[in-house]
Protein backbone atom coordinates (compact mmCIF):
# COMPACT_ATOMS: atom_id res chain seq x y z
CA UNK A 1 0.00 0.00 0.00
CA UNK A 2 1.67 3.13 -0.25
CA UNK A 3 1.98 5.99 1.32
CA UNK A 4 -0.37 8.88 1.27
CA UNK A 5 2.40 11.09 2.04
CA UNK A 6 4.40 9.70 -0.47
CA UNK A 7 6.04 11.53 -3.28
CA UNK A 8 6.20 10.36 -7.05
CA UNK A 9 9.27 11.54 -8.29
CA UNK A 10 13.08 11.44 -6.76
CA UNK A 11 15.91 13.13 -8.05
CA UNK A 12 18.83 10.92 -6.71
CA UNK A 13 22.43 11.48 -7.63
CA UNK A 14 24.89 8.36 -7.66
CA UNK A 15 28.35 9.81 -6.64
CA UNK A 16 30.80 7.11 -7.96
CA UNK A 17 34.11 8.73 -6.27
CA UNK A 18 37.44 7.75 -4.66
CA UNK A 19 38.23 7.98 -1.51
CA UNK A 20 41.04 7.01 0.42
CA UNK A 21 41.59 4.29 3.23
CA UNK A 22 41.92 5.67 6.59
CA UNK A 23 41.70 9.61 5.22
CA UNK A 24 38.55 10.71 7.49
CA UNK A 25 38.73 14.31 6.72
CA UNK A 26 39.81 13.96 3.02
CA UNK A 27 37.13 11.64 2.93
CA UNK A 28 34.48 14.33 4.27
CA UNK A 29 36.12 16.72 1.91
CA UNK A 30 34.73 15.17 -0.84
CA UNK A 31 31.46 13.97 0.13
CA UNK A 32 31.09 17.82 1.05
CA UNK A 33 32.89 18.75 -2.80
CA UNK A 34 30.30 15.85 -4.28
CA UNK A 35 27.36 17.68 -2.46
CA UNK A 36 28.35 21.19 -3.83
CA UNK A 37 28.06 19.47 -7.32
CA UNK A 38 24.63 18.75 -6.87
CA UNK A 39 23.73 22.45 -5.49
CA UNK A 40 20.81 24.28 -7.20
CA UNK A 41 19.82 20.44 -9.22
CA UNK A 42 17.27 19.92 -6.53
CA UNK A 43 18.66 16.66 -5.61
CA UNK A 44 16.66 14.99 -2.87
CA UNK A 45 19.40 11.75 -2.22
CA UNK A 46 22.87 11.48 -2.72
CA UNK A 47 24.17 7.50 -2.64
CA UNK A 48 27.72 6.73 -1.85
CA UNK A 49 29.87 4.03 -2.05
CA UNK A 50 30.37 0.82 0.33
CA UNK A 51 31.82 2.00 3.41
CA UNK A 52 33.09 5.65 1.75
CA UNK A 53 33.25 7.28 5.12
CA UNK A 54 36.48 5.20 5.82
CA UNK A 55 37.44 3.97 2.51
CA UNK A 56 37.39 0.28 1.43
CA UNK A 57 39.17 -1.79 2.38
CA UNK A 58 39.78 -0.98 6.19
CA UNK A 59 40.86 -3.99 7.29
CA UNK A 60 42.27 -4.66 10.41
CA UNK A 61 41.73 -0.51 11.06
CA UNK A 62 38.44 -1.43 12.00
CA UNK A 63 39.58 -3.79 14.67
CA UNK A 64 41.13 -0.49 16.47
CA UNK A 65 38.07 1.20 18.51
CA UNK A 66 39.28 4.78 17.99
CA UNK A 67 39.50 5.03 14.55
CA UNK A 68 35.85 3.44 14.52
CA UNK A 69 34.93 6.15 16.98
CA UNK A 70 36.22 8.92 14.80
CA UNK A 71 34.17 7.21 11.44
CA UNK A 72 31.01 7.47 13.76
CA UNK A 73 31.89 11.53 14.58
CA UNK A 74 32.62 12.29 11.60
CA UNK A 75 29.21 11.14 9.63
CA UNK A 76 27.71 13.09 12.56
CA UNK A 77 29.68 16.26 11.54
CA UNK A 78 28.86 15.22 7.83
CA UNK A 79 24.46 14.73 9.44
CA UNK A 80 25.02 18.05 10.38
CA UNK A 81 25.39 19.69 7.09
CA UNK A 82 21.88 18.24 6.51
CA UNK A 83 20.14 20.85 8.55
CA UNK A 84 20.84 23.22 5.69
CA UNK A 85 17.76 22.80 3.70
CA UNK A 86 19.73 23.27 0.77
CA UNK A 87 21.34 20.09 1.06
CA UNK A 88 20.45 16.75 0.06
CA UNK A 89 19.83 13.96 2.60
CA UNK A 90 22.83 10.79 2.33
CA UNK A 91 23.06 7.31 2.02
CA UNK A 92 26.56 6.92 3.72
CA UNK A 93 28.30 3.68 3.94
CA UNK A 94 30.24 3.77 7.55
CA UNK A 95 31.73 1.31 10.05
CA UNK A 96 29.05 1.17 12.70
CA UNK A 97 29.59 0.76 16.26
CA UNK A 98 26.67 -1.24 18.92
CA UNK A 99 27.48 -2.55 22.01
CA UNK A 100 30.48 -4.27 21.39
CA UNK A 101 29.69 -5.04 17.59
CA UNK A 102 31.07 -3.08 14.63
CA UNK A 103 28.90 -3.30 11.37
CA UNK A 104 29.36 -2.67 8.15
CA UNK A 105 26.55 -0.52 7.42
CA UNK A 106 25.14 2.39 5.41
CA UNK A 107 23.44 5.32 7.21
CA UNK A 108 20.82 7.98 6.25
CA UNK A 109 21.83 11.22 6.92
CA UNK A 110 18.65 13.91 6.85
CA UNK A 111 17.58 17.06 8.81
CA UNK A 112 20.70 16.82 10.30
CA UNK A 113 20.78 13.93 11.97
CA UNK A 114 21.32 10.16 11.80
CA UNK A 115 17.69 9.02 10.81
CA UNK A 116 17.94 5.17 10.04
CA UNK A 117 20.91 2.63 9.75
CA UNK A 118 21.48 -0.31 7.84
CA UNK A 119 23.68 -3.42 8.65
CA UNK A 120 25.37 -5.39 6.15
CA UNK A 121 24.12 -9.04 6.60
CA UNK A 122 26.16 -11.27 4.02
CA UNK A 123 29.99 -10.78 4.76
CA UNK A 124 31.78 -11.90 2.33
CA UNK A 125 34.71 -14.56 3.34
CA UNK A 126 36.49 -15.30 0.40
CA UNK A 127 39.10 -14.23 -2.47
CA UNK A 128 40.08 -10.11 -1.26
CA UNK A 129 37.45 -10.35 1.44
CA UNK A 130 38.03 -10.77 5.12
CA UNK A 131 35.19 -9.18 6.38
CA UNK A 132 34.26 -11.81 8.99
CA UNK A 133 37.85 -10.97 10.74
CA UNK A 134 36.68 -7.74 11.51
CA UNK A 135 33.19 -6.72 11.17
CA UNK A 136 30.05 -8.75 12.75
CA UNK A 137 26.93 -9.83 10.88
CA UNK A 138 23.89 -7.46 10.79
CA UNK A 139 20.45 -8.61 10.84
CA UNK A 140 19.03 -8.68 7.77
CA UNK A 141 17.40 -5.58 6.51
CA UNK A 142 14.45 -4.06 5.98
CA UNK A 143 13.52 -1.16 3.91
CA UNK A 144 14.36 2.95 4.92
CA UNK A 145 11.21 5.03 4.60
CA UNK A 146 12.35 7.90 2.66
CA UNK A 147 9.78 10.72 1.68
CA UNK A 148 7.36 7.94 2.16
CA UNK A 149 9.31 5.64 -0.65
CA UNK A 150 10.41 2.41 0.79
CA UNK A 151 14.03 2.44 -0.19
CA UNK A 152 16.28 -1.15 -0.34
CA UNK A 153 19.77 -1.02 0.64
CA UNK A 154 21.27 -3.95 0.43
CA UNK A 155 25.26 -3.66 0.30
CA UNK A 156 27.34 -5.00 -1.97
CA UNK A 157 27.61 -9.09 -1.17
CA UNK A 158 23.96 -8.53 -0.03
CA UNK A 159 22.98 -8.97 -3.43
CA UNK A 160 24.80 -11.96 -4.57
CA UNK A 161 22.48 -13.98 -2.82
CA UNK A 162 18.62 -13.98 -2.72
CA UNK A 163 17.90 -13.99 0.76
CA UNK A 164 18.46 -10.26 1.50
CA UNK A 165 16.96 -8.78 -1.79
CA UNK A 166 13.71 -11.14 -1.17
CA UNK A 167 13.01 -9.78 2.27
CA UNK A 168 13.48 -6.31 1.16
CA UNK A 169 10.94 -6.97 -1.68
CA UNK A 170 8.46 -9.02 0.72
CA UNK A 171 9.06 -6.03 3.39
CA UNK A 172 7.64 -3.32 1.15
CA UNK A 173 11.24 -1.82 -0.95
CA UNK A 174 10.06 0.14 -3.83
CA UNK A 175 13.71 0.16 -4.90
CA UNK A 176 16.82 -1.45 -4.16
CA UNK A 177 19.99 1.28 -4.20
CA UNK A 178 23.01 -0.89 -3.54
CA UNK A 179 26.68 0.64 -2.59
CA UNK A 180 29.79 -1.59 -3.56
CA UNK A 181 33.37 -1.50 -2.86
CA UNK A 182 33.89 -4.27 -5.93
CA UNK A 183 36.90 -4.81 -6.77
CA UNK A 184 37.99 -4.76 -10.76
CA UNK A 185 39.26 -8.03 -12.74
CA UNK A 186 39.06 -8.20 -16.39
CA UNK A 187 35.61 -11.23 -16.08
CA UNK A 188 33.88 -8.99 -13.13
CA UNK A 189 31.67 -6.64 -15.19
CA UNK A 190 29.66 -9.39 -16.94
CA UNK A 191 29.46 -11.47 -13.69
CA UNK A 192 27.90 -7.93 -11.91
CA UNK A 193 25.40 -7.68 -14.43
CA UNK A 194 23.90 -11.11 -14.54
CA UNK A 195 23.80 -11.11 -10.69
CA UNK A 196 21.49 -7.78 -10.79
CA UNK A 197 19.68 -9.35 -13.93
CA UNK A 198 19.09 -12.11 -11.33
CA UNK A 199 17.87 -9.87 -7.99
CA UNK A 200 15.56 -7.80 -10.98
CA UNK A 201 13.89 -10.44 -12.01
CA UNK A 202 13.57 -12.28 -8.94
CA UNK A 203 11.98 -9.26 -7.19
CA UNK A 204 10.61 -7.25 -10.24
CA UNK A 205 12.25 -4.29 -8.49
CA UNK A 206 14.65 -1.50 -9.75
CA UNK A 207 18.13 -1.75 -8.76
CA UNK A 208 21.25 0.80 -8.94
CA UNK A 209 24.07 -0.25 -8.54
CA UNK A 210 26.95 2.16 -7.35
CA UNK A 211 30.74 1.13 -6.95
CA UNK A 212 33.64 3.40 -5.79
CA UNK A 213 36.57 3.73 -7.91
CA UNK A 214 40.30 4.25 -7.20
CA UNK A 215 43.36 2.14 -6.36
CA UNK A 216 43.48 0.41 -2.68
CA UNK A 217 46.84 -1.28 -2.15
CA UNK A 218 46.76 -4.27 -4.80
CA UNK A 219 43.05 -3.58 -5.36
CA UNK A 220 41.46 -1.40 -8.25
CA UNK A 221 37.85 -0.37 -8.05
CA UNK A 222 36.49 0.45 -11.95
CA UNK A 223 33.31 2.07 -10.83
CA UNK A 224 31.13 1.39 -13.39
CA UNK A 225 28.37 1.99 -11.71
CA UNK A 226 24.83 1.15 -13.55
CA UNK A 227 21.15 0.68 -13.04
CA UNK A 228 18.30 -1.63 -14.60
CA UNK A 229 15.02 -1.06 -14.19
CA UNK A 230 12.36 -4.07 -13.13
CA UNK A 231 11.76 -4.46 -16.84
CA UNK A 232 15.47 -5.46 -16.98
CA UNK A 233 16.37 -2.29 -19.25
CA UNK A 234 19.56 -0.21 -18.48
CA UNK A 235 18.33 3.23 -17.01
CA UNK A 236 22.11 4.21 -17.00
CA UNK A 237 25.76 3.34 -17.14
CA UNK A 238 28.70 5.45 -15.34
CA UNK A 239 32.34 5.35 -16.94
CA UNK A 240 34.71 2.95 -15.95
CA UNK A 241 37.82 4.33 -14.02
CA UNK A 242 37.08 7.54 -13.35
CA UNK A 243 35.17 9.58 -11.17
CA UNK A 244 31.53 10.77 -11.58
CA UNK A 245 28.36 12.08 -10.01
CA UNK A 246 25.56 11.71 -12.10
CA UNK A 247 21.91 13.05 -11.15
CA UNK A 248 19.21 10.64 -11.87
CA UNK A 249 14.96 11.42 -12.14
CA UNK A 250 12.82 8.54 -10.67
CA UNK A 251 9.26 8.66 -10.98
CA UNK A 252 6.52 6.11 -9.73
CA UNK A 253 3.94 4.86 -12.58
CA UNK A 254 1.36 2.24 -12.64
CA UNK A 255 3.86 -0.48 -12.71
CA UNK A 256 5.82 0.91 -9.69
CA UNK A 257 9.07 3.44 -9.83
CA UNK A 258 11.54 3.16 -12.68
CA UNK A 259 14.71 5.63 -13.22
CA UNK A 260 14.22 7.29 -16.73
CA UNK A 261 17.01 6.72 -18.81
CA UNK A 262 20.04 8.58 -18.69
CA UNK A 263 23.55 8.68 -19.57
CA UNK A 264 25.42 5.19 -21.03
CA UNK A 265 29.15 5.42 -20.78
CA UNK A 266 30.80 2.72 -23.49
CA UNK A 267 32.52 -0.10 -21.53
CA UNK A 268 36.45 -0.04 -22.53
CA UNK A 269 37.27 -3.04 -24.65
CA UNK A 270 39.49 -5.47 -22.84
CA UNK A 271 43.18 -4.59 -23.71
CA UNK A 272 42.64 -0.67 -22.79
CA UNK A 273 40.81 -1.95 -19.76
CA UNK A 274 43.44 -3.68 -18.74
CA UNK A 275 46.13 -0.49 -19.37
CA UNK A 276 43.56 1.39 -17.49
CA UNK A 277 43.72 -0.74 -14.38
CA UNK A 278 47.25 -0.41 -14.01
CA UNK A 279 47.55 3.02 -14.55
CA UNK A 280 44.81 4.30 -12.04
CA UNK A 281 46.35 1.29 -9.21
CA UNK A 282 49.70 3.02 -9.95
CA UNK A 283 48.69 6.48 -9.85
CA UNK A 284 46.73 6.22 -6.71
CA UNK A 285 49.49 3.88 -4.41
CA UNK A 286 52.07 7.00 -5.61
CA UNK A 287 49.91 9.72 -4.68
CA UNK A 288 47.86 8.28 -1.76
CA UNK A 289 51.33 7.57 -0.22
CA UNK A 290 52.60 10.73 -0.81
CA UNK A 291 55.33 10.29 -3.80
CA UNK A 292 56.27 13.01 -5.55
CA UNK A 293 57.76 10.79 -8.36
CA UNK A 294 59.02 7.17 -9.54
CA UNK A 295 61.99 5.71 -10.67
CA UNK A 296 62.63 2.44 -12.64
CA UNK A 297 65.26 0.49 -14.70
CA UNK A 298 64.64 1.26 -18.39
CA UNK A 299 66.46 -1.69 -19.84
CA UNK A 300 65.05 -1.91 -23.38
CA UNK A 301 63.13 -4.81 -22.72
CA UNK A 302 59.18 -4.86 -22.92
CA UNK A 303 58.16 -4.71 -19.32
CA UNK A 304 60.26 -2.13 -18.19
CA UNK A 305 59.10 -0.14 -21.27
CA UNK A 306 55.18 -0.76 -20.61
CA UNK A 307 55.69 0.09 -16.90
CA UNK A 308 57.56 3.24 -18.40
CA UNK A 309 54.35 4.41 -20.49
CA UNK A 310 51.78 3.18 -17.23
CA UNK A 311 53.83 5.73 -15.24
CA UNK A 312 53.47 8.49 -17.52
CA UNK A 313 50.12 7.88 -18.44
CA UNK A 314 49.02 7.70 -14.40
CA UNK A 315 51.28 10.48 -13.57
CA UNK A 316 53.19 12.77 -16.33
CA UNK A 317 55.88 12.51 -17.73
CA UNK A 318 57.61 15.07 -15.61
CA UNK A 319 57.08 12.63 -11.91
CA UNK A 320 59.07 9.62 -14.07
CA UNK A 321 62.45 8.82 -14.07
CA UNK A 322 64.10 6.05 -16.18
CA UNK A 323 67.72 4.93 -16.09
CA UNK A 324 69.50 2.58 -17.68
CA UNK A 325 72.09 0.79 -16.03
CA UNK A 326 74.05 -1.56 -18.83
CA UNK A 327 76.56 -4.04 -17.63
CA UNK A 328 78.42 -5.81 -20.75
CA UNK A 329 76.27 -8.12 -21.40
CA UNK A 330 73.46 -5.32 -22.80
CA UNK A 331 73.22 -5.50 -25.96
CA UNK A 332 73.49 -2.24 -28.20
CA UNK A 333 69.86 -2.80 -29.17
CA UNK A 334 68.90 -2.56 -25.96
CA UNK A 335 70.75 0.73 -25.14
CA UNK A 336 69.20 2.21 -28.13
CA UNK A 337 65.98 1.14 -27.55
CA UNK A 338 66.04 2.23 -23.78
CA UNK A 339 67.30 5.57 -24.81
CA UNK A 340 64.24 5.91 -27.90
CA UNK A 341 61.67 5.05 -25.56
CA UNK A 342 62.74 7.35 -23.10
CA UNK A 343 62.65 9.71 -25.56
CA UNK A 344 58.77 8.85 -27.07
CA UNK A 345 57.57 9.20 -23.16
CA UNK A 346 59.37 12.38 -22.99
CA UNK A 347 60.92 11.40 -19.16
CA UNK A 348 64.15 12.00 -17.85
CA UNK A 349 66.72 9.69 -18.45
CA UNK A 350 70.22 8.73 -17.08
CA UNK A 351 72.46 6.47 -18.07
CA UNK A 352 74.57 4.60 -15.34
CA UNK A 353 77.06 1.75 -16.09
CA UNK A 354 77.40 -0.67 -13.49
CA UNK A 355 80.93 -3.00 -14.39
CA UNK A 356 82.34 -0.64 -11.74
CA UNK A 357 80.19 -1.76 -8.49
CA UNK A 358 80.26 -5.11 -9.86
CA UNK A 359 83.30 -5.92 -10.18
CA UNK A 360 83.83 -4.60 -6.94
CA UNK A 361 81.57 -7.07 -5.56
CA UNK A 362 83.19 -9.66 -7.74
CA UNK A 363 86.85 -8.72 -6.19
CA UNK A 364 85.82 -9.00 -2.74
CA UNK A 365 84.12 -12.38 -3.09
CA UNK A 366 87.06 -13.71 -5.29
CA UNK A 367 89.08 -15.69 -2.29
CA UNK A 368 85.67 -17.04 -1.14
CA UNK A 369 84.28 -17.95 -4.51
CA UNK A 370 87.78 -20.05 -5.50
CA UNK A 371 87.36 -23.03 -7.33
CA UNK A 372 83.74 -22.50 -8.17
CA UNK A 373 82.37 -21.36 -11.65
CA UNK A 374 80.40 -18.60 -12.82
CA UNK A 375 76.77 -18.85 -12.66
CA UNK A 376 74.05 -17.98 -11.29
CA UNK A 377 75.81 -16.27 -8.81
CA UNK A 378 77.21 -13.63 -10.73
CA UNK A 379 74.43 -12.74 -12.89
CA UNK A 380 72.63 -12.23 -9.47
CA UNK A 381 74.75 -9.88 -8.15
CA UNK A 382 74.55 -7.24 -11.34
CA UNK A 383 70.59 -7.68 -10.91
CA UNK A 384 71.53 -6.70 -6.82
CA UNK A 385 73.61 -4.14 -8.30
CA UNK A 386 70.82 -2.50 -10.17
CA UNK A 387 68.78 -3.16 -7.52
CA UNK A 388 71.23 -1.09 -5.39
CA UNK A 389 71.57 1.92 -7.26
CA UNK A 390 67.51 2.40 -8.03
CA UNK A 391 66.97 2.29 -4.27
CA UNK A 392 69.91 4.94 -3.74
CA UNK A 393 68.49 7.51 -6.06
CA UNK A 394 64.95 6.88 -4.17
CA UNK A 395 66.44 7.46 -1.04
CA UNK A 396 68.26 10.54 -1.96
CA UNK A 397 65.06 12.09 -4.20
CA UNK A 398 62.66 10.72 -3.18
CA UNK A 399 61.58 8.74 -6.28
CA UNK A 400 59.23 5.67 -5.04
CA UNK A 401 60.89 2.83 -7.11
CA UNK A 402 58.79 1.02 -9.76
CA UNK A 403 59.15 -2.85 -10.21
CA UNK A 404 58.64 -4.61 -13.32
CA UNK A 405 58.18 -8.52 -13.24
CA UNK A 406 55.30 -9.84 -15.01
CA UNK A 407 53.10 -12.86 -13.67
CA UNK A 408 54.33 -15.12 -15.67
CA UNK A 409 57.87 -14.69 -14.12
CA UNK A 410 56.77 -13.66 -10.90
CA UNK A 411 55.22 -17.18 -10.90
CA UNK A 412 58.25 -19.16 -11.71
CA UNK A 413 60.22 -17.40 -9.81
CA UNK A 414 62.45 -15.56 -12.47
CA UNK A 415 63.52 -12.30 -11.09
CA UNK A 416 65.96 -11.67 -8.43
CA UNK A 417 65.06 -10.97 -4.75
CA UNK A 418 66.88 -7.98 -3.74
CA UNK A 419 67.59 -6.94 -7.40
CA UNK A 420 65.02 -6.30 -9.93
CA UNK A 421 62.19 -7.51 -7.34
CA UNK A 422 63.61 -4.02 -5.37
CA UNK A 423 60.81 -1.70 -5.24
CA UNK A 424 57.41 -0.04 -4.28
CA UNK A 425 54.98 -0.87 -6.41
CA UNK A 426 55.07 -2.95 -9.51
CA UNK A 427 51.52 -2.18 -12.06
CA UNK A 428 51.97 -5.73 -14.13
CA UNK A 429 52.51 -8.09 -11.32
CA UNK A 430 49.00 -9.27 -12.16
CA UNK A 431 49.72 -9.36 -16.14
CA UNK A 432 51.00 -12.70 -17.79
CA UNK A 433 53.65 -12.07 -20.72
CA UNK A 434 51.74 -12.63 -23.68
CA UNK A 435 49.28 -10.03 -22.07
CA UNK A 436 52.10 -7.65 -21.59
CA UNK A 437 53.19 -8.06 -25.24
CA UNK A 438 49.55 -7.38 -26.26
CA UNK A 439 49.04 -4.08 -23.78
CA UNK A 440 52.07 -3.03 -25.37
CA UNK A 441 50.50 -3.42 -28.92
CA UNK A 442 47.65 -1.67 -28.34
CA UNK A 443 48.99 0.82 -26.05
CA UNK A 444 51.51 2.34 -29.51
CA UNK A 445 48.11 2.11 -31.56
CA UNK A 446 45.84 4.06 -29.16
CA UNK A 447 45.50 5.99 -25.98
CA UNK A 448 42.88 4.33 -23.28
CA UNK A 449 40.81 7.45 -21.77
CA UNK A 450 42.40 9.40 -18.79
CA UNK A 451 45.99 9.00 -19.92
CA UNK A 452 48.38 10.98 -19.63
CA UNK A 453 51.18 10.05 -22.37
CA UNK A 454 51.52 10.20 -26.25
CA UNK A 455 48.58 9.28 -28.28
CA UNK A 456 49.38 6.53 -29.74
CA UNK A 457 49.51 5.19 -33.53
CA UNK A 458 52.14 5.65 -35.94
CA UNK A 459 52.67 9.44 -34.66
CA UNK A 460 52.44 8.95 -31.23
CA UNK A 461 54.13 5.25 -29.96
CA UNK A 462 55.04 5.30 -26.57
CA UNK A 463 57.57 2.23 -26.87
CA UNK A 464 59.75 1.17 -30.41
CA UNK A 465 58.29 -1.42 -32.06
CA UNK A 466 61.66 -3.15 -32.17
CA UNK A 467 61.30 -3.85 -28.06
CA UNK A 468 58.07 -5.69 -29.04
CA UNK A 469 59.30 -8.16 -31.67
CA UNK A 470 62.83 -8.79 -30.42
CA UNK A 471 63.00 -12.03 -28.17
CA UNK A 472 62.85 -11.24 -24.49
CA UNK A 473 66.19 -11.78 -22.45
CA UNK A 474 67.45 -10.73 -18.93
CA UNK A 475 70.94 -9.98 -20.53
CA UNK A 476 72.98 -11.36 -17.70
CA UNK A 477 75.22 -13.81 -19.70
CA UNK A 478 76.20 -13.56 -23.39
CA UNK A 479 73.12 -14.77 -26.06
CA UNK A 480 71.10 -14.80 -23.21
CA UNK A 481 67.34 -15.35 -24.08
CA UNK A 482 64.17 -16.03 -21.88
CA UNK A 483 63.53 -19.47 -23.62
CA UNK A 484 67.50 -20.60 -23.03
CA UNK A 485 65.38 -21.46 -19.28
CA UNK A 486 61.97 -21.59 -20.33
CA UNK A 487 58.94 -22.65 -22.38
CA UNK A 488 57.79 -20.18 -25.03
CA UNK A 489 55.63 -18.05 -23.55
CA UNK A 490 52.16 -18.92 -24.75
CA UNK A 491 53.45 -22.48 -23.37
CA UNK A 492 54.32 -21.04 -19.97
CA UNK A 493 51.16 -18.84 -19.73
CA UNK A 494 48.78 -20.98 -20.08
CA UNK A 495 50.03 -23.96 -17.71
CA UNK A 496 50.19 -21.03 -15.35
CA UNK A 497 46.60 -20.39 -16.13
CA UNK A 498 45.72 -24.09 -15.44
CA UNK A 499 47.53 -24.05 -12.05
CA UNK A 500 46.75 -20.36 -10.38
CA UNK A 501 43.56 -19.41 -11.91
CA UNK A 502 41.75 -22.67 -12.62
CA UNK A 503 43.69 -25.10 -9.93
CA UNK A 504 43.56 -27.80 -12.58
CA UNK A 505 45.03 -31.24 -12.00
CA UNK A 506 48.21 -31.82 -14.24
CA UNK A 507 46.60 -34.59 -15.60
CA UNK A 508 44.22 -31.71 -16.98
CA UNK A 509 46.73 -29.88 -18.10
CA UNK A 510 48.62 -32.65 -19.93
CA UNK A 511 45.32 -33.42 -21.94
CA UNK A 512 45.62 -29.53 -23.24
CA UNK A 513 48.54 -30.88 -25.27
CA UNK A 514 51.30 -29.88 -22.83
CA UNK A 515 54.24 -32.27 -21.81
CA UNK A 516 54.32 -34.17 -19.15
CA UNK A 517 57.57 -32.86 -18.20
CA UNK A 518 57.20 -29.50 -18.68
CA UNK A 519 54.15 -29.20 -17.06
CA UNK A 520 56.06 -30.94 -13.76
CA UNK A 521 58.35 -28.84 -13.81
CA UNK A 522 56.52 -25.59 -14.17
CA UNK A 523 54.64 -27.06 -11.17
CA UNK A 524 57.79 -26.97 -9.04
CA UNK A 525 58.71 -24.02 -10.29
CA UNK A 526 55.73 -22.25 -9.17
CA UNK A 527 55.69 -23.96 -5.91
CA UNK A 528 59.57 -23.17 -4.67
CA UNK A 529 59.08 -19.65 -6.06
CA UNK A 530 56.19 -19.09 -2.93
CA UNK A 531 59.07 -17.25 -0.99
CA UNK A 532 60.16 -14.79 -3.08
CA UNK A 533 56.37 -13.55 -4.12
CA UNK A 534 56.25 -13.06 0.09
CA UNK A 535 58.85 -10.88 0.04
CA UNK A 536 57.59 -9.32 -3.89
CA UNK A 537 56.06 -5.32 -3.64
CA UNK A 538 52.81 -5.20 -4.15
CA UNK A 539 50.71 -5.01 -7.62
CA UNK A 540 47.22 -4.16 -9.51
CA UNK A 541 45.03 -7.24 -9.27
CA UNK A 542 43.64 -7.95 -12.74
CA UNK A 543 42.91 -11.71 -13.01
CA UNK A 544 40.74 -13.26 -10.81
CA UNK A 545 43.48 -15.11 -8.83
CA UNK A 546 46.41 -12.52 -7.76
CA UNK A 547 48.86 -13.68 -5.64
CA UNK A 548 48.95 -12.15 -2.37
CA UNK A 549 45.10 -12.56 -0.42
CA UNK A 550 43.61 -14.60 -3.52
CA UNK A 551 46.29 -17.23 -3.41
CA UNK A 552 47.27 -18.51 0.00
CA UNK A 553 50.29 -20.81 -0.60
CA UNK A 554 52.33 -21.91 2.26
CA UNK A 555 56.02 -21.07 1.48
CA UNK A 556 56.95 -24.59 3.14
CA UNK A 557 55.15 -26.97 0.92
CA UNK A 558 55.96 -30.64 0.52
CA UNK A 559 53.05 -31.16 -1.83
CA UNK A 560 53.54 -32.05 -5.62
CA UNK A 561 50.57 -33.10 -7.82
CA UNK A 562 51.61 -36.09 -10.10
CA UNK A 563 50.75 -37.01 -13.79
CA UNK A 564 49.12 -41.11 -14.06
Amino acid sequence: MTDLNSTDQLTIAFAQVNPTVGALDGNLELARQTIAECAGKSVDLVLFPELFICGYPPEDLVLKQAFVEDCMETINALASDTADKACPALLVGTPWLEGDSVFNAVCLLNNGKVEAVRCKYDLPNYGVFDEKRVFSCGPIPGPINFKGVRIGVPICEDIWNDEVCETLAETGAEMLLVPNGSPYDHQKGDVRLNIVTQRVVENNLPLAYLNQVGGQDELVFDGASFCLNADKSLAFQQPWFSQDVLITTWRRGPKGWACEPSTKAVEPEHLPAIWQACVLGLKDYVNKNHFSSVVLGLSGGIDSAVVAAMAVDGLGADKVHCVMLPFEYTSPDSIADAAECADMLGVRYDVVPIAEPVDGFTNVLTKMFEGTGQGVTEENIQSRTRGTILMAISNKFGSMVLTTGNKSEMSVGYATLYGDMNGGFNPIKDVYKCQVYDIARMRNEQKPQGCLGPDGGPDGLVMPDRIITKAPSAELRPDQTDQDSLPEYEVLDDILEQLIEVEASLDTIVKRGHDKQVVERIQHLLYIAEYKRRQAAPGVKITTRSFGKERRYPITNGFRDKTS
